[in-house]
């Protein structure tokens, strides 16, 4: 392991330490504000696959299969 990843898991394992600590509602707290930054760093990292064509072949494959009916509704 290098020098680097031992830090961030130490600085991970510190994290885990402080959220074991904290109140019920300081706990809730600190689901909502996580869910919310969880949710806007995936939508910006979706935003740049999508601009940058990485999902262009799953589009493509998406149309295919439901032109050719191998597709089924949700």
């Amino acid at each position: 392991m290098t020098a680097r990843m031992r830090g961030t898991m130490n600085r991970v394992e510190n994290l885990k330490e402080q959220v074991k600590q904290l109140t019920a509602e300081e706990l809730y707290a600190f689901r909502e504000w996580f869910f919310q930054f969880d949710a806007e760093i995936w939508d910006r990292q979706f935003e740049s696959d999508a601009r940058s064509g990485k999902l262009d072949e799953l589009a493509v494959r998406a149309l295919r299969d439901y032109k050719t009916g191998r597709a089924t509704e949700l």
